[in-house]
């Protein structure tokens, strides 16, 4: 294996990640990463190695989070490592928080708190996100501190705002419900989404109620996965008017599966209920209902009956108003 051990500090090294059950490619490939390895005393790495684990990295998860940001194990414990947890873990609330976001993205410890995490926090403030729900927030996407507030996540507020919903708390509020929003490019994925919801039908007000209600709809692929299940609807026999319809009342239905949920679902209502699609334009929240927990259930109750109802007045009330409704108990 060749690699520099003229040092001390690069032999010792060398020792400790043997002793952690690393192989010779693993060694490499990480001090490709990060230089400062070959020099790092083992000392400093054990002492690294031992305080993520007491901050609740499981042992076994602690490979793969060194291999991911090496740089981790030549940080200073104290002046350092020790700063920067505390300083997240007063952005979250439940004692796993912080552990589970350095095993997602380790790289968060190696960002300065006073040049990223301060000014990321301000920016976000500055949309009216509330403290407790920032904590969660980058908590639950800590790639965030890597993002650039100019190059990359004003330019997502821009876009927002250009659809027309307003800075002071709407924003803010689809950036809580999903944060990972903010990985993506306006160009090659949010603004082409848009493009194709405005295509199928949906109005401004409806593109707005999208990605206040279903931010991660705006997030997914035109051509994998918004267009395939928009023509299997007009496969089905919706017309394009009802599809619009259907995307503005229950907009998850272009991304979810064809096969496990649209299909089934589709088939059940026509086969089986005896039913006309048109029913579900004027109900698109029949495919927000558990198939086989509550459509198929309520059906087969309903056989005992000679009630005639609507798919609404069907599955829009929890069990007990149901059974009361329709006289079955």
């Amino acid at each position: 294996m060749e690699t520099s051990t003229t040092q001390n500090g690069g032999s010792s090294i060398m020792w400790f990640f043997r002793d952690k059950g690393f192989d010779d490619k693993s060694i490499q490939d990480m001090l490709k990463k990060c230089k400062r390895l070959e020099n790092a005393q083992a000392e400093r790495a054990s002492e690294n190695w031992a305080y993520l684990k007491s901050i609740g990295i499981q042992e076994r998860k602690l490979p793969f989070v060194v291999s991911k940001c090496p740089k981790i194990l030549t940080l200073a414990l104290h002046e350092k490592l020790i700063p920067t947890v505390e300083c997240l873990t007063t952005l979250g609330t439940k004692p796993r928080e912080v552990a589970s976001a350095i095993a997602k993205f380790p790289h968060i410890l190696s960002h300065s708190v006073e040049e990223k995490l301060c000014p990321l926090l301000g920016f976000f403030e500055a949309l009216g996100i509330p403290q407790k729900q920032l904590g969660k927030m980058i908590l639950l996407n800590p790639r965030l501190i890597s993002y650039s507030i100019e190059a990359k996540l004003s330019e997502i507020v821009n876009f927002l705002a250009n659809l027309g919903l307003s800075r002071e708390g709407m924003i803010g509020k689809v950036l809580v419900k999903n944060p990972f929003i903010m990985g993506y490019s306006v160009d090659k994925r949010l603004r082409p989404t848009a493009e194709f919801l405005k295509s199928v039908g949906l109005t401004e007000q409806g593109l707005q109620t999208v990605v206040m209600n279903f931010p991660e709809v705006l997030c997914r692929d035109v051509d994998k996965i918004l267009r395939p299940n928009f023509e299997f609807l007009k496969r089905s026999g919706f017309e394009d008017g009802q599809i619009a319809a259907l995307v503005s009342g229950y907009p998850p239905i272009l991304i979810k599966s064809i096969h496990n949920s649209l299909e089934p679902r589709i088939r059940y209502l026509v086969e089986v209920m005896g039913r006309r699609i048109d029913e579900v334009a004027d109900y698109p929240d029949f495919f927000r209902h558990g198939l086989k927990k509550r459509v198929e259930r309520r059906h087969k109750l309903l056989k005992q009956t000679t009630t005639d109802c609507s798919l609404s007045e069907m599955l829009d009330c929890n069990q007990k108003k149901f059974v009361t409704k329709f006289g079955l108990v």
